[in-house]
């Protein structure tokens, strides 16, 4: 895959010769003094609209980079279906580390929680972080979409707002062992690990590191969530997002 380039504003086409956009600011940067572009280089980028443009190198400045748009492609890399996680943020690089494998896999939206148990708080400079991560990840997997960092939203608020998405998972130890769930239940409507299959559009969500209270539990079974018990070891916050994301895309 070719050297990809995110550029933070609508792409249009103009009339009167080929368009052409400017490069700035960490992606300019990275072109001229990383990759140490030419002029005549080919990239591609792409604006986070579902389309990506291979592009010529024009002229290279001190702080930014001309580029002609050759061609238009319309390539979807997305998932069949919407996928978004629910997550109670762990601490540090771990954030980093979920956004890009979550990126990876497809899903469309990470919505940051606050819970009684959170070890991290989604502040606005943490969001901005992840943000920036998301490009990057995006411009390494291929995906012309960026996964949307949501607003971070207080647990009640969360399960009070998503109430009419058809399919909510909670991913909670203990509520019932993967083994003798499938041994309880058989065809197809059961997976090998008691999931259901994934729906158009699905929403789980997981806590934090010391787990949910028993009273945030309440809340969100009593809404309608499906409590599902990834097997007998306790996962950290990350992995068990990216075993819930993992199993929405293979559906």
């Amino acid at each position: 895959m070719a050297n990809r380039y995110y550029v933070d504003r609508p792409i249009r086409s103009t009339s009167g010769g080929a368009p052409r956009v400017r490069l700035t600011g960490s992606e300019a940067h990275h072109l001229i003094h990383v990759m140490r572009a030419a002029e005549g280089a080919r990239v591609v980028v792409f604006d986070g609209s579902g389309a990506e443009f291979p592009s010529r190198v024009e002229h290279v400045g001190r702080a930014d980079v001309e580029l002609t748009l050759l061609e238009r492609h319309e390539v979807n890399r997305e998932l069949p279906r919407w996928v978004a996680l629910g997550v109670s943020l762990p601490k540090g690089e771990r954030q980093r580390w979920l956004v890009e494998k979550a990126v990876e896999l497809g899903v469309a939206e990470l919505i940051p929680l606050a819970t009684l148990r959170s070890v991290a708080q989604p502040v606005q400079q943490a969001l901005d972080r992840l943000r920036r991560a998301v490009i990057e990840a995006s411009k390494q997997c291929g995906r012309n979409r960026l996964m949307l960092i949501a607003e971070p939203m207080d647990w009640p608020d969360f399960i009070e707002a998503t109430r009419r998405e058809p399919q909510r998972l909670l991913a909670h130890p203990g509520c019932a062992r993967p083994g003798r769930e499938t041994r309880a239940r058989t065809g197809p409507s059961a997976t090998s690990h008691g999931f259901p299959p994934p729906a158009d559009r699905v929403l789980a969500a997981i806590g934090p590191e010391g787990g949910l209270a028993s009273e945030e539990v309440a809340v969100a079974k009593a809404a309608g969530c499906r409590l599902v018990d990834l097997g007998p070891r306790i996962f950290r916050t990350e992995t068990a997002a990216l075993v819930m994301a993992a199993w929405a895309a293979s559906g």
